[in-house]
């Protein structure tokens, strides 16, 4: 079918997207076809533009989508036409030994996110200006319309506004994981969250409920300062030298338990003054993405191993997306998750770019496409 999608055509030349004519494949036996109901612009994408990730090829953007079913292959399981679902952009194939161990987040098919092709035949199921496009996280939302793997899709409940399960897809369920999962925050605990943009926004929503008691956000940009006290931060700072201060007068010297670094880029030089923020056995847990090519990190080696502090990567905010997804936007419609006060503005597909431009000027806490009515 001919639809519209976002394309960079030069992942890391800094040129922005394209919105233009593709084609679009019909599913294979183990894929879906779904009507998207919206988009969100998350940093991630805009990586792709930037160069944070290297050696891709062009690509059309976009990895956290919900929508509805449309059309199902022959070999699809659990899935029907009129399905509302959302997209998950790291798969869960259920068998191999990372998803029968409840890690479904570090599901091996997820080693294939970034080669484009799909997972069912190694094809490309997007195709523009004669040739074949890649689609980011095996997703490609940046469309109205998407061919995905079946494992790459999660069921939910109908009454949920797909704009805001969309979100679920990636940024409120790796925030809110990094803190919830990731972290392993408890009953009591001091939690630093550092940049509180889409990710680190719903970090503090995670804090909040497992019962942190201090919650303190730091951003540079006072808008997102503000707006975090509104969703559970308890304490704000400016900067990490700052918060130090902070952390230090409320623990009276012991400092947090946890800290959890989402800024928009992770860089080796934001580690060590990040890890001082947490005492004795405090959890560093690093959720955003750094460059491909970032091999160096500060750190006080010393201090590391004489105060048994740990430094945790986190992928998805460790969550399973069969199960979290759901429950997530369970949360939400009993009014205990905050994603209606996420979204700061809806953009039209061919907005995208202005939509990034507010995001990089802060504007935003989590800018949405969204497409036609479904």
């Amino acid at each position: 079918m001919k639809t519209r999608a976002a394309i960079c055509w030069e992942p890391g030349a800094r040129k922005g997207w394209s919105v233009e004519d593709i084609e679009l494949g019909d599913p294979r036996p183990d894929e879906v076809r779904i009507k998207l109901a919206a988009a969100g612009l998350c940093h991630s994408d805009d990586h792709v533009d930037t160069g944070v990730y290297i050696d891709l090829e062009p690509m059309v953007g976009g990895h956290e989508g919900a929508g509805i079913v449309e059309e199902i292959g022959s070999a699809v399981r659990g899935l029907e036409v009129g399905d509302h679902v959302v997209l998950a952009f790291v798969p869960s194939c259920g068998r191999c030994y990372s998803c029968v161990s409840g890690r479904s987040h570090l599901c091996d098919l997820g080693a294939h996110m970034f080669d484009g092709v799909a997972l069912s035949d190694g094809t490309y199921r997007v195709h523009s200006r004669g040739r074949g496009v890649g689609t980011f996280c095996l997703l490609g939302a940046f469309s109205p319309y998407v061919v995905v793997h079946q494992d790459n899709v999660v069921k939910i409940r109908d009454d949920v506004p797909l704009d805001r399960a969309a979100l679920v897809g990636c940024g409120v369920t790796t925030g809110w994981g990094s803190a919830f999962h990731t972290a392993g925050t408890r009953p009591g605990d001091t939690v630093a969250v550092i940049g509180v943009g889409g990710i680190g926004m719903n970090a503090v929503q995670g804090a909040r409920m497992a019962g942190a008691q201090n919650i303190v956000a730091i951003d540079i940009t006072a808008y997102k300062r503000e707006r975090a006290e509104e969703f559970g931060a308890t304490q704000v700072a400016a900067s990490m030298d700052e918060a130090f201060e902070l952390i230090t007068e409320l623990t009276q010297g012991t400092l947090a338990h946890r800290a959890i670094l989402t800024t928009g880029v992770a860089e080796g030089a934001l580690v060590e003054p990040a890890l001082r923020l947490v005492g004795k056995r405090g959890v560093l847990v690093v959720t955003a993405v750094a460059p491909g090519d970032q091999l160096r990190v500060d750190l006080d080696l010393f201090t590391l191993t004489c105060y048994e502090k740990e430094i945790r990567g986190g992928l998805f905010g460790s969550a399973n997306p069969r199960i979290d997804i759901p429950r997530l936007l369970d949360l939400y419609m009993d009014g205990e998750l905050k994603l209606d006060e996420l979204i700061t503005k809806t953009y039209t597909l061919d907005e995208i770019n202005q939509g990034y431009r507010d995001l990089a000027a802060g504007r935003n806490i989590r800018g949405i496409i969204g497409f036609a009515e479904v």
